[in-house]
């Protein structure tokens, strides 16, 4: 077997979609010549054809040089029969995320092309493993699985099964660093890594809407402070909710109906109503117009006469103390990050819920505010006041909390808030994900990144964070909800302790 791919290498494309001529695209720009098949008639040769209009749409926009679109079309041919592919050393199979065809098209090749042939395949959601199951040499099977638009999107994972050969994964990552792609190692799990890791941003905020804690308009502005590009609803809106469901349901099956990735029933009834997103005209938004307005930002006069106390460390606090005009004072050894603002409290969020927190400190007036990675603290951030608070608290809460440059909105007292609570259920699936071999820790970063467009990745966000913090927020959360959604990552128990020896 093939251990190596060179652009000599002539690669076959299977599956004339969008994906498969991407792809054929990415493999004629890097030198090798392309055998583009489809088992609709006509498919290759329109796909062919698209191809080529766009690339000399590029060209005419100065992104390509004229004779470097002319030399990459004329690698790309259009076959009728697979018989036309036997000299392929690589084949790519994009077609429908099928079991039994991929498994029926990967023993047809099997037969056709030589034993030095590397076969992989752009599943993104099939076990390896699975689709390698029948073949003569299961061996030579590797998953390929490249991001939508392929030309676009520098991600590629390369997902070894069971029997794949080390050999194999490692030619398939040298040529997709060929192709001008990232690639990252993964293990044939169900949802590999992005489609795994990336539940929580959907499932939390799922979560939040079916306790009626805040309105999605409110929830996607706080998350995209956070540095997301689109926030949680208006991306299910995108992808569309009947898709995105049916990834859920996948992963959650194929983790044999593990809790943690449990899917919701608000979505459920949003794909039984036809509510779809964008395509459908209507999911969480109606489209065109998108999200509306947020609500308008309460707004108080601070009491100048107030007696205020910073509490904690960090960027937070320092935060508070530069942009506070009357005379303060720093509690620095505090165990809690915010203001004391006379008799009451504007905490940072460790987790608590604001009342749990009052409960427990005596402290009527009590409010916690979300936590936002990074030092720009701008946008929207959720602040949630105790119930038992007064109504001046509730005014001025928000207020105070506008110091540090964000809008507030106000959210349900529930258990950490929005961003942290989001954040740390990702931090803990990439540490889930690192701990059963699936990717390393900077494989998940990489695929996050993107694959996805996250700001930064979950690792990243965990060393400006700590692993005793993030186990804060998955604890108020369990303890709230109970159950095994919630449950950490060994990975990041032992994280916690280490860096728990090291101080």
């Amino acid at each position: 077997m093939s251990d190596s791919l060179s652009a000599d290498t002539r690669v076959l494309v299977v599956g004339a979609g969008i994906m498969g001529a991407g792809i054929a695209q990415v493999a004629a720009l890097a030198g090798h010549r392309v055998a583009l098949f489809d088992l609709r008639d006509g498919a290759a040769a329109a796909a062919r054809d698209k191809l080529a209009q766009t690339l000399d749409g590029l060209a005419v926009k100065g992104k390509l040089a004229p004779d470097a679109v002319q030399a990459a079309m004329a690698r790309i041919t259009a076959i009728g029969a697979l018989d036309e592919a036997r000299d392929c050393g690589l084949v790519v199979e994009a077609i429908v995320e099928n079991l039994d065809a991929k498994r029926a098209l990967f023993q047809q090749l099997e037969a056709l092309l030589g034993e030095g042939a590397i076969l992989a395949t752009n599943t993104s959601s099939i076990s390896v493993t699975a689709i390698a199951n029948g073949l003569q040499r299961p061996e030579r099977l590797v998953g390929m699985h490249f991001f939508n638009p392929v030309p676009l999107m520098k991600l590629v994972e390369v997902v070894s099964g069971l029997r794949t050969d080390a050999a194999v994964a490692d030619a398939i990552f040298a040529l997709s660093k060929a192709w001008g792609k990232v690639p990252v190692h993964a293990k044939s799990t169900p949802g590999f890594i992005v489609n795994r890791i990336a539940r929580p941003y959907y499932a939390e905020t799922l979560a939040l809407l079916q306790e009626q804690a805040a309105p999605p308009e409110v929830l996607d502005a706080c998350l995209r402070a956070a540095g997301f590009r689109m926030g949680p609803c208006e991306l299910m809106d995108l992808i569309g909710h009947d898709t995105n469901f049916a990834v859920t349901n996948s992963v959650y099956a194929a983790n044999f109906y593990d809790k943690r990735y449990v899917p919701s029933g608000v979505q459920r009834e949003m794909v039984d109503g036809g509510l779809l997103g964008r395509k459908s005209g209507r999911g969480f938004y109606a489209y065109p117009a998108g999200a509306p307005a947020l609500p308008a930002a309460a707004s108080a006069a601070l009491a100048a006469d107030a007696q205020v106390v910073v509490h904690g460390v960090g960027g937070v606090a320092d935060a508070f103390a530069a942009a506070l005009s009357q005379p303060f004072t720093r509690a620095a050894d505090s165990d809690w990050t915010g203001l004391e603002v006379n008799d009451a409290q504007l905490r940072l969020t460790d987790g608590a819920t604001a009342g749990d927190l009052a409960a427990a400190t005596g402290v009527r007036d009590l409010a916690v505010f979300d936590r936002l990675p990074g030092t720009a603290w701008q946008g929207s951030l959720a602040v949630a006041v105790a119930d038992a608070a007064s109504d001046a608290w509730r005014a001025q809460a928000p207020a105070w909390l506008a110091l540090l440059g964000v809008q507030p909105q106000a959210v349900a007292d529930t258990p950490g808030l929005v961003v942290a609570r989001t954040l740390a259920m990702l931090v803990n699936e990439a540490a889930d994900a690192v701990h059963q071999g699936v990717c390393s820790p900077e494989g998940a970063d990489a695929a996050m990144k993107l694959g996805v467009n996250y700001p930064a990745g979950p690792f990243e966000w965990l060393s400006g964070w700590d692993a005793a913090g993030v186990l804060g927020i998955l604890a108020a959360l369990d303890d709230t909800y109970r159950g095994e959604r919630y449950r950490a990552s060994p990975w990041l128990l032992r994280r916690a302790q280490r860096d728990l020896i090291a101080s």
